[in-house]
């Protein structure tokens, strides 16, 4: 079961890397999928269905009381394992086990109250906070900025394969650049001081996937 295990998380790797689907979400999917398996005591999916996925929702919802965005992303990777990497259809009402979320307003920080959080941190911190909200980025997009994404002279930023693996274009606030500039000196010097010791770089991914693994140079904060 084992073996069987790993050829099919290596196939919802590849269906999801052909659909050209974000890093977090190819990780969040493969989670899923492991913890249905170990659910029903490993049995393989192809040998359960609808009856068995309902199970798992609900045992999240009752067990361990995930929320409905949580019970739903764990729904949509099932969906994803059966359609596009089983080839087979769920025989039950997809509707009647998807939850709904609660329509709550969400709590917003005021803009001095998001401006004093921002003046107690430092260092990277500080910076990366910065990004966060000046530009309009969502974490990972910030944690995956690369040196050549900033145009400090135009302030702006590009941000690469952002939500539905599209990219797009963002305002640097002019605030953040002194800053930024200074960051941009210590890493440098960081990645010479690698370079002399013949480290500061590490081999690439396929073009335009798995970014974590580029250059050391090239990412600027991490």
């Amino acid at each position: 079961m084992k073996h069987r295990s790993k050829r099919l998380l290596d196939r919802v790797r590849d269906a999801i890397r052909l659909k050209g689907y974000s890093v977090r979400t190819e990780e969040a999917y493969v989670d899923w999928i492991k913890r249905f398996i170990l659910f029903h005591d490993k049995r393989h999916p192809q040998e359960m269905g609808y009856s068995d996925v309902r199970a798992f929702l609900l045992h999240l919802a009752t067990k361990e009381g995930v929320a409905a965005s949580t019970q739903n992303q764990a729904l949509n990777a099932l969906l994803f394992l059966y359609r596009e990497v089983l080839g087979k259809d769920l025989d039950g009402p997809i509707k009647a086990i998807r939850a709904k979320s609660a329509k709550r307003l969400p709590t917003v920080l005021a803009q001095q109250e998001a401006l004093a959080v921002i003046e107690r941190l430092s260092d990277t911190y500080r910076l990366a906070a910065q990004l966060l909200y000046g530009s309009g980025l969502r974490l990972m997009e910030c944690m995956w900025l690369r040196v050549g994404d900033l145009d400090l002279p135009g302030r702006q930023i590009v941000v690469r394969n952002s939500e539905g693996a599209r990219d797009r274009v963002t305002v640097l606030p002019g605030s953040v650049i002194p800053a930024l500039q200074r960051h941009l000196q210590g890493v440098k010097r960081l990645h010479d001081q690698d370079l002399a010791k013949g480290l500061g770089c590490i081999d690439l991914p396929p073009a335009g996937y798995g970014r974590r693994s580029e250059m050391i140079y090239t990412h600027l904060l991490v």
